[in-house]
């Protein structure tokens, strides 16, 4: 096998692992082709030519591994093609003196088993006891906490 083989295989190898490191979180096909690629061009160095020329292969490929690593994360590449998403969700008090146990009111969005519910006007986080509880259904207030509501299904 000719070194410009082994090089390409080499290149292909650490392309797939900056893949892997960047656009594919996790342990998947590109990691393991990656790996896989890298040490077949390094074996296959020193199988088909000498010793030396695998440790020139062995170290060149190290080399060129940290620094195609160090320019990715300097040149804040994986900021560019990577998910950015934050979440801006946060869950605010509200006036318990308002709402008491045994009290009524109307789910906003479906309780699975947390969502939001109307109660005396008050637009609050609540949790259902009774399961799933679809949106628009009456709801009975069993406990209320600082941050939400305990409710279950009204039974008429």
């Amino acid at each position: 096998m000719s070194l410009l083989a082994i090089i390409i295989i080499i290149l292909l190898g650490i392309f797939l692992l900056l893949v892997e490191f960047l656009i594919i979180p996790g342990f998947t096909v590109f990691g393991i082709g990656g790996f896989v690629f890298i040490l077949l061009g390094i074996g296959s160095s020193y199988y088909y030519h000498s010793v030396q020329i695998g440790n020139f292969t062995l170290l060149g490929t190290v080399l060129i591994s940290l620094t195609a690593i160090y320019f990715v994360f300097k040149g804040k590449t994986w900021k560019k093609i990577g998910l950015e998403a934050n979440i801006n969700s946060r869950n605010e008090p509200f006036e318990t003196e308002k709402i008491h146990p045994g009290d009524r009111g109307k789910t906003i969005t479906r309780l699975a088993p947390v969502g939001k519910v109307s109660v005396n006007d008050i637009i609050c986080e609540a949790k259902s006891i009774s399961g799933f509880i679809n949106e628009n259904t009456d709801i009975e207030v069993i406990k209320v906490l600082n941050t939400q509501i305990i409710v279950k299904l009204k039974i008429n």
